[in-house]
């Protein structure tokens, strides 16, 4: 049977030589070859490197063909060979099934549509597309890797000459993947250009080809399908038609009336898709009344611009109109103005706004007004409350209203305002204890939004998508010796400072009362409580990790904060050691005396606590009982979800059930753990999305609008908050069956905290239902008062602030001091404010005072200016500051929460220099320039 299937591979590779010698990549494939002699091999190579791929794919079927002496079986494992270097489709000629004609002309006319487009194709992003096509089964790891290799050795367009060239092999069907790659890395004019849609200037579109025709029709069968907001599997054409049910019209009817409304529908059931479909009846309404229109979308998350620019307002509008986003993470290097003034819609986050607000308002040419914007879509707006930035900008909205009243008085013009269209799924109750506070609540968040009503819909609950719910039980820990070593070790370190302790030791409480401890201390100069009660906020850590993660987690984390401490103590520089005191030298021996029995305790897995285990069964079963598992872990710490991330990928278990986790934290910079840059969280989440990751463990930042439809289960572990957090965490599981667990130790009071939230949950939709069923009277009345309320609270706040600047003193009236050592520093005088954020000292006295040491996060670069490195103490190895390179000058940029301001007699720490009464000039930058030049011409001078 060998013999003839040998006999009919060679029968094959005959007839579909001219074909076969297209398809064959013959270098990866020869060292697969086994029954081919080494010296025939050499000279296939030999041809490969003179003539190429086709002629050597030529030569090698001619030298198959022609040769009779290979051993039985040969034609097997050729076709594997081929199959495993990515040539699937020469495979099925070998075997003597070559597709039908029709598949086989389609596929050739694509292979030529690449070959005529690939001068433009050639402009895509090589390794984003390298990388969703080696996900999407386009290219083997090693195809992967040459494409990178030749990238980085000849540049972007090599790359990407490579991939089309390794793309065109595979079998039948790469095509539609190839877009799909193209589409999900933002390529939207190559993927129109390929499907031939080019749009005129009318906006129509051109013929489709035969194959554009089906893929579309596919795109329309799936769309009739479920087109909810975060569910829409068609295809691009699905952009030009956005179709919404009978409940989504309904809550957007006053919206296309042009009234001002909040929409609260469940998460998945489709508001930003509402929010779409307003957007674009406005710009058509605002065009065919030839006025101008011009669209502003907030989100209060990063990742979110990203993601409605991608997923929705992008996705359906690009064609229509230009859409751009906008965020602290963007490269653009035009203003904001500018991209305002060049686009259509706006996708930003709300500091942005308001940054160009504030800036309008001071006269600055680099600002924007409200009256500029015809429609603001301002999604999760239950933020919008006191102190929060989209407050900020509504409060400058409801003045500006209450101004137009007054005009209108004195008939004159008023001045135009946005519409408003607020997005939530859950405005919450504000922590109201009664049923009519809840009210309240609700009709306060209305009145921040200037809305007419709020609009909403009771789903039955066959209709509902919310996922089944359970709570987790882990049992109390009997015994915590670990535990036991750390609260002995801190009862040693009260003792040394003579602290009197007022709560537990591993609780909030605790943390708060250490923290204020050590800020009282830095401002009474007293170095040895402040640097106690800094260590015993790091212990307070660990119990909370050892209570949730790993007791080695909490370990590692110990001994890596002792061992970087004792690195700045003992790290020499030119003028010899940092000094160590009594103080610190007695807490790094305490550690050191325990840490034997610490590490002992750690390799004992009975001690380990409850919840992990109970963790471990539950993702397990989720991983077990589905056919395609995909979900979330809510953690309270970034710590904690590194750590949970790292024991999921170290346990075999987890592997075996073909789990695939990473971690998601925050961006700030607040904590001991390197933050997220914003394209490490798009990675993560672009993986997520996908299935490359099946497992996320996150931190907060992606319970409010993380998008991923296919998500099924979801667990907080040891974490509850409030009734708001936790319908959007639950709202992060939209798949039909999808799961939410919450894992709690029994006693530890968090599961009878998430039935407090529940019933807040009820007392929300009933408060909701209230005030939808208002008199209009009364309900304009009560938003009204709230109004007035909010603008006379600004009024006081602003006086105030007129007040406190009337009585700024000159800079030269501070001075700051080192917070651990109490070593002075520098004058305010010496301080100067780079783009009216960075307060730099470029003094040669400062100088002389700090080290610099490798920075621990990533290098940033923000504009013209970028982070190189840690400036610290020399006395004590605290951390000052950042060094910042600022249009090629060096610039030390101090952190006010390292320093102790004084001011005459008074002592203060602040966390922001916002919070500081001073206003600092403008740094000089041809001043310093001017100085740097001469410094380096006087260098050049003695040199000669």
């Amino acid at each position: 049977m060998s013999c003839d299937q040998d006999a009919e591979t060679s029968h094959a590779l005959g007839c579909f030589r001219d074909r076969l010698k297209r398809l064959i990549r013959v270098e990866p494939l020869l060292d697969l070859l086994h029954f081919l002699e080494p010296d025939r091999k050499d000279r296939i190579k030999a041809k490969f490197r003179e003539e190429g791929d086709i002629n050597a794919a030529a030569f090698l079927i001619d030298e198959i063909i022609h040769s009779k002496n290979y051993e039985q079986g040969w034609s097997r494992e050729l076709i594997t060979a081929l199959e495993t270097v990515g040539c699937k489709h020469a495979a099925k000629y070998v075997l003597n099934s070559p597709p039908e004609p029709t598949e086989e002309a389609e596929n050739d006319s694509c292979v030529r549509l690449i070959d005529l487009l690939q001068l433009t194709l050639v402009s895509m992003k090589t390794g984003d597309v390298c990388a969703h096509c080696r996900a999407l089964g386009l290219l083997t790891l090693e195809d992967q890797e040459n494409i990178m290799k030749l990238t980085e050795n000849q540049g972007n367009i090599g790359g990407a000459r490579l991939l089309l060239k390794r793309l065109v092999k595979n079998e039948a069907g790469w095509f539609s993947k190839f877009l799909q790659a193209l589409e999900d890395t933002e390529h939207h004019d190559l993927v129109r250009e390929l499907r031939g849609e080019p749009c005129n200037e009318d906006g129509e579109q051109h013929i489709y080809s035969l194959t554009e025709v089906d893929m579309y029709k596919e795109g329309e069968e799936e769309e009739e399908e479920d087109l909810t907001e975060d569910d829409d599997p068609s295809g691009t054409e699905s952009k030009r038609n956005i179709v919404l049910r009978d409940y989504q019209m309904e809550v957007a009817r006053p919206a296309l009336e042009e009234k001002n409304i909040i929409i609260c529908l469940p998460t998945g059931s489709g508001k930003t898709r509402v929010a779409v479909y307003i957007t674009k009846e406005h710009l058509e309404r605002k065009k065919q009344t030839g006025q101008p229109g011009k669209v502003v979308v907030l989100v209060n998350k990063v990742p979110l611009v990203e993601q409605h620019y991608k997923a929705e307002f992008g996705r359906f509008l690009k064609h229509q109109y230009s859409v751009e986003r906008v965020s602290g993470a963007s490269q653009l290097k035009i203003s904001f103005p500018q991209i305002m003034e060049q686009n259509d819609i706006i996708i930003c986050t709300a500091q942005i706004l308001e940054n160009s607000l504030a800036k309008a308002k001071n006269g600055d040419e680099d600002g924007i007004k409200l009256s500029q914007f015809t429609l603001m879509v301002i999604d999760e707006c239950h933020h919008t409350k006191k102190g929060g930035v989209y407050n900020h900008i509504m409060i400058r909205y409801l003045k500006q209203k209450h101004q137009n009243q007054l005009l209108k008085k004195q008939e004159k013009s008023p001045v135009p305002l946005p519409q408003i269209l607020g997005l939530t799924a859950s405005p919450g109750v504000g922590g109201a204890m009664s049923q009519q506070m809840a009210e309240e609540h609700i009709l306060q968040i209305c009145a921040n939004l200037d809305a007419f009503t709020i609009k909403t819909k009771t789903f039955k609950e066959e209709e509902a998508k919310t996922p089944y719910k359970r709570i987790a039980k882990a049992e109390e820990r009997k015994e915590d010796p670990f535990g036991d070593v750390i609260k002995k070790i801190m009862d040693e370190i009260h003792k040394h400072a003579d602290l009197k302790l007022l709560c537990e030791p591993g609780t909030q409480n605790y943390e708060q009362w250490v923290v204020q401890k050590e800020q009282n201390a830095a401002k009474e100069e007293n170095q040895m409580v402040r640097v106690c009660a800094e260590h015993l906020r790091q212990y307070n850590e660990a119990l909370h990790q050892s209570n949730t993660i790993r007791m080695s987690d909490a370990f590692r984390f110990l001994d890596k904060y002792h061992n970087e401490e004792l690195k700045t103590k003992s790290s020499p520089d030119e003028e010899g050691t940092i000094t160590i005191t009594d103080t610190e030298r007695f807490l790094f021996t305490l550690f050191k005396d325990n840490k034997a029995k610490l590490q002992e305790l750690m390799g004992k897995p009975q001690y380990e606590n409850n919840n992990l285990a109970q963790l471990k069964t539950n993702i397990l079963k989720e991983f077990s009982t589905r056919e395609r598992a995909r979900g979330i872990i809510f953690t309270r710490t970034r710590l904690s979800a590194i750590a949970l991330c790292q024991w999921i990928q170290e346990n075999p278990k987890f592997d075996e059930v073909g789990v695939s986790a990473s971690y998601l934290i925050g961006g700030g910079d607040q904590s001991v753990v390197k933050p997220m840059t914003a394209a490490e969280q798009k990675d993560v989440l672009n993986k997520f999305r996908d299935g490359q990751i099946n497992l996320l463990i996150a931190t907060t930042v992606a319970e409010e609008g993380l998008d991923i439809a296919e998500c099924n289960f979801v667990i907080r572990y040891c974490l509850v908050t409030n009734e708001i957090a936790m319908i959007q965490a639950r709202g992060r599981g939209r798949a039909e069956d999808s799961s939410y667990t919450l894992v709690a130790e029994a006693g530890s009071g968090v599961a009878e905290r998430e039935s407090v939230n529940e019933y807040r949950e009820k007392m929300m939709s009933t408060a909701i239902a209230k005030v939808c069923k208002m008199n209009r009277a009364d309900y304009e009345k009560k938003t009204r008062e709230f109004q007035m309320q909010a603008i006379m609270e600004e009024k006081v706040k602003i006086k105030k602030k007129q007040k406190k600047g009337m009585m700024k003193e000159p800079p030269s009236k501070i001075s700051l001091s080192c917070r651990q050592c109490s070593v002075f520093v520098c004058s305010g005088e010496d301080i100067e404010k780079i783009e009216n954020m960075h307060h730099v000292n470029v003094t040669k006295q400062f100088s002389k005072l700090f080290t610099v040491r490798e920075n621990a996060s990533l290098q940033e670069r923000l504009l013209d200016y970028e982070t190189n490195g840690v400036i610290a103490c020399k006395n004590c190895g605290q951390q000052w500051g950042s060094m910042m390179l600022y249009k090629s000058i060096e610039c030390p940029c101090l952190h006010i929460k390292n320093f102790v301001v004084t001011y005459g007699s008074k002592k203060k720490t602040f966390s922001k220099w916002s919070e500081l009464p001073i206003k600092f000039p403008a740094f000089d930058y041809t001043q310093h320039a001017d100085l740097l030049v001469e410094d380096s011409g006087e260098e050049d001078m003695e040199t000669d």
